[in-house]
């Protein structure tokens, strides 16, 4: 997430919006991460409980996860300390540098207790959900990413952005294997690897996601190259559209932006299939 923010100056990631033009601020809630990018002033967990602190209590006695636990729910108990930090300043453009725990997204009611109160001081909030696109280059574990990504949606119940990163760092030929992944046929995929599964349960239930993902079109990922100002460009504006940024801005059909997103994903592999 950090190579978006030192892109842009601004940060991928869950987003808390009130109509803006410019991020004013950087928030990390992430009390064991080390911010790698952040605006000046921006409020930092850390300064209110720190995971590292919490390993170290003799009292608790946890480990890595269970302090991040630990400290995510202490972070919810004290909100007003977030509250105090954002202020009440009009058209704030906020974005969430979070702790990448699977946990914490789909068990868990950190997360979500931490989107309801930004929903009750007002703001629209979109989550980003990233997965590094050179994990995805397999057909199990594109399936295993849209499980992960559709927990997380379930879980927050909130407009969410899903997206490959690190399109930059794969070859030419692995860009047009992924390529079949950002619009997926399932069904076609489910073809290709149900032949590695011995198990008749999991080819089953291996079925059963497939159908659920292709029939309901719940899951669907935008590449992200942080070399290319276009592909960071189709992010930021999916990202405006899921929570309709700009009052005075004509509001868009979803299927005229699905066919404007799709002529934008043909420009791009075109464009690196050309280089």
């Amino acid at each position: 997430m950090s190579s978006y923010m030192g892109a842009r100056g601004s940060h991928s990631g869950p987003h808390a919006r009130a109509p803006s033009t410019e991020p004013s601020s950087q928030p990390c809630v992430s009390p064991s991460g080390h911010s790698l990018w952040s605006l000046p002033d921006s409020p930092d967990i850390r300064e209110l409980i720190e995971v590292d602190d919490v390993m170290e209590d003799d009292s608790l006695r946890f480990g890595p996860n269970g302090g991040l636990v630990f400290c995510m729910e202490y972070f919810a108990n004290n909100f007003d300390w977030l509250e105090n930090c954002l202020g009440h300043v009009e058209d704030d453009y906020i974005l969430f540098d979070c702790p990448g725990q699977i946990e914490l997204y789909t068990h868990l009611p950190v997360m979500k207790q931490l989107v309801q109160q930004l929903e009750q001081w007002e703001f629209r909030v979109c989550g980003v959900f990233l997965v590094d696109s050179q994990f995805m280059v397999e057909s199990f574990k594109f399936i295993s990413g849209i499980l992960a990504a559709l927990s997380a949606m379930i879980s927050l119940e909130i407009p969410q952005v899903n997206i490959m990163t690190k399109m930059d760092l794969l070859s030419k030929k692995a860009k047009k294997e992924i390529e079949k992944f950002l619009d997926p046929d399932m069904y076609s995929l489910l073809e290709d690897s149900t032949g590695d599964l011995r198990s008749q349960k999991f080819k089953k239930l291996t079925k059963a996601v497939c159908g659920l993902v292709d029939d309901y079109s719940m899951v669907r990922f935008l590449p992200y190259d942080q070399s290319d100002e276009e592909s960071m460009n189709i992010v930021l504006q999916h990202i405006d559209f899921a929570i309709q940024y700009g009052e005075d801005l004509e509001f868009k059909e979803p299927k005229e932006h699905e066919e404007e997103s799709s002529s934008m994903f043909d420009e791009y592999f075109q464009e690196r299939q050309n280089e």
